[in-house]
């Protein structure tokens, strides 16, 4: 179960790109909170933020994107002050990063087990020889494997891999950028069973970031969606996928099919999310909106609590009630 106090908690971080003109800002001042034994999904279309924010949250940030704001405290330590040499003390050993693409994240020249090898020296400890086959067996891949080349592996059994690479020091948190993207549904479902399956045996913390909510429905305890680089609602999953509130993550709910119940019309969300460079003023959601009404063009929102959740919504605000009729066409 969840502590109380949060192993990592990030408050007002803000991430900008560099184009040479006006700064785009790709994170707009997200807090976040992930206690140890948690499951925290991160979900939205692509081009929200989503990546962004695990990669500024883990400081693997290249240029031009810089953090201009905000922290990130991991067990009590300044991230985002920390130097180099005192992040990859951290790296593999106290959090560690599952990538999206396994098979660009491993060295192809290298063998499976050799690259094991090398994260374990890289922290100057003796190389113990049943370790990564221990970890192979977690993720149920043959440690026979450990002598395969990433290119002989399959797609899961890739990403299998870089679970146990990532398990290797039994880490507090691990952070997963889509690592099902590029499996079948069969196979996706697999490796969601074994992730949760690890995280309930070893008790680390999972952030999992991925574009389909369907994806963490059942697997995650928190539920972050977010939008155009701002978090538009957080909660509780279930409390999400049962009462959305905000307009976004019904639409996102409406976007992929129930396997349970009567069959219903799918509806897509129209449009497509803004340019960060330029993004629409007062509720950055409204022109895709179907209940967006004369105030949201004007006004930005803030996280407003509603019940157990949080919302972006200025349907939700104190003090205001919400519109007789909505504005179907708004534009920026």
């Amino acid at each position: 179960m969840p502590s109380q106090q949060p192993i990592l908690e990030v408050r007002d971080l803000t991430v900008e790109y560099d184009t040479g003109s006006s700064p785009v800002v790709a994170v707009d001042s997200v807090d976040l909170d992930v206690h140890a034994g948690e499951f925290v999904g991160v979900v939205g279309e692509s081009g929200c933020g989503k990546s962004t924010l695990l990669f500024a949250i883990v400081q693997l940030l290249s240029p031009p994107a810089a953090i201009t704001g905000g922290s990130v405290h991991f067990q009590g330590q300044d991230l985002v002050a920390m130097n180099e040499k005192k992040l990859a003390a951290l790296r593999w050993r106290d959090y560690s990063v599952v990538m999206q693409s396994a098979m660009n994240a491993l060295n192809p020249v290298k063998s499976i087990g050799s690259q094991f090898r090398d994260a374990i020296m890289s922290h100057d400890e003796r190389v113990d020889d049943d370790r990564p086959a221990e970890v192979m067996r977690m993720v149920g891949i043959d440690p026979i494997h450990l002598r395969s080349y990433p290119h002989q592996l399959s797609g899961g059994m890739r990403q299998r891999a870089m679970i146990a690479m990532a398990l290797l020091f039994t880490p507090d948190m691990i952070i997963m950028d889509e690592p099902t993207s590029a499996l079948d549904v069969v196979a996706q479902r697999s490796l969601m069973v074994q992730i949760k399956e690890l995280q309930q045996q070893l008790g680390f913390a999972v952030v999992f970031v991925t574009h389909d909510m369907s994806l963490v429905s059942h697997f995650s305890d928190q539920l972050m969606v977010m939008y155009a680089g701002q978090v538009v609602e957080f909660g509780a999953t279930r409390a999400v996928f049962d009462h959305p509130a905000h307009p976004y993550s019904k639409g996102l709910l409406d976007a992929f099919p129930s396997i349970r119940g009567p069959k219903q019309p799918l509806t897509g969300i129209p449009g497509t999310p803004p340019n960060l460079a330029h993004p629409p003023s007062g509720c950055r959601f409204h022109p895709r909106c179907p209940v967006a009404f004369e105030d949201c063009p004007k006004i930005e929102p803030e996280l407003y609590q509603v019940g157990p959740t949080q919302a972006r919504c200025l349907l939700h605000a104190p003090g205001r009630t919400q519109p007789a009729e909505p504005v179907q066409e708004v534009t920026s």
